[in-house]
């Protein structure tokens, strides 16, 4: 059964008419299933108020769909957004009289600037979605190192702790012993559910809905990363060479407080030292964050800055 998830960045609602509503919070579920192929689609339901929620929507994507109704200040932060979080594919919806020409410049340089551009058709964008979902090929059997992070998760009577995420990366098993970061909790995960269909396993892509046992609701929550993959690090200190945005105004300093984000994680931290010799662009930081971030090795994490000012797209940072 492929899944092809897709961040719908645009007006509030729009993916209401590309699938049916699911799970409701700050980030808004809508599915789309055609035989046994389905489509997730994400909204940032508190963007952008919350910054977070637009990071979330992206952080779980594989595609993206931008629709544009005007030129401003949240069109750029969802550009940067978009570029730094690495979305390469996606669909460019233009309205109220935009055209490629005023938008091109903009995104020049970024990912964007390769996103296919189509009509504000509801029922073109949905049969594209479903022929890209079509396309993605399953991981092989032998895939192991399966990682979920939660976004949402409940008791259900009679069933135990669900919980509701996307597989970040490799396959999950039913019967799997996932380890539970940053805690080290140790959940067995009873069964899986995709689409409301029962199945033995799910791999990076799918939307999954977990049922566990050894663990309670309090053992959980956003951003922990259910995982049985042994090579993921899980740490308050992060360093590395990063790369800030191009509108990005000033060299990063000492103890300025910015926001990582890296799945289902959005967490504060502090830089503790920088170097900003050569290029100030990409300096050396060692940042030391408020929880423990989880993520496999070679994994790139999205710096944000919610101080004052109107750019909150910061950069990215791939720990050594």
């Amino acid at each position: 059964m492929p899944n092809l998830t897709v961040a719908v960045i645009g007006p509030e609602g729009y993916a209401g008419h590309l699938g049916k509503k699911g799970t409701v919070s700050d980030i808004t579920f809508y599915n789309q299933k055609r035989d046994d192929v389905t489509v997730t689609y994400i909204e940032p339901s508190r963007y952008p108020e919350k910054l977070s929620s637009l990071f979330f929507s992206l952080s779980m994507a594989g595609m993206a769909l931008l629709i544009v109704d005007e030129i401003n200040a949240v069109f750029g932060e969802c550009v940067l957004m978009l570029d730094m979080a690495g979305i390469k594919k996606g669909v460019l919806v233009l309205r109220n009289y935009l055209s490629e020409e005023q938008v091109a410049p903009l995104v020049k340089g970024t990912v964007v600037e390769h996103y296919s551009l189509h009509a504000d058709d509801h029922g073109h964008l949905r049969e594209l979605f479903l022929e890209e979902a079509g396309k993605v090929q399953p991981l092989s059997e032998g895939s192991t190192g399966g990682s979920v992070p939660v976004d949402h998760h409940f008791p259900v009577k009679g069933v135990g702790i669900v919980v509701l995420g996307g597989v970040a990366e490799g396959t999950i098993r039913a019967h799997d012993q996932l380890k539970v970061l940053p805690t080290g909790k140790v959940a067995h995960l009873r069964s899986i559910q995709k689409h409301d269909d029962d199945v033995t396993e799910a791999s990076a892509g799918d939307r999954v809905g977990l049922a566990l046992k050894g663990v309670e609701a309090d053992d959980l929550d956003r951003g922990y990363v259910l995982s049985t993959n042994p090579a993921l690090v899980s740490s308050h200190i992060l360093n590395g060479r990063a790369e800030l945005v191009r509108y990005w105004p000033a060299p990063l300093k000492e103890q300025m407080v910015v926001y990582l984000g890296h799945w289902m994680q959005f967490v504060p931290a502090r830089i503790a030292f920088v170097n900003n010799a050569g290029d100030w662009r990409r300096p050396e930081i060692t940042l030391r964050s408020e929880k423990e971030i989880v993520y496999p090795p070679g994994a790139s994490i999205l710096i944000h800055s919610l101080e004052g000012g109107r750019l909150r797209v910061v950069g990215r940072i791939v720990p050594a």
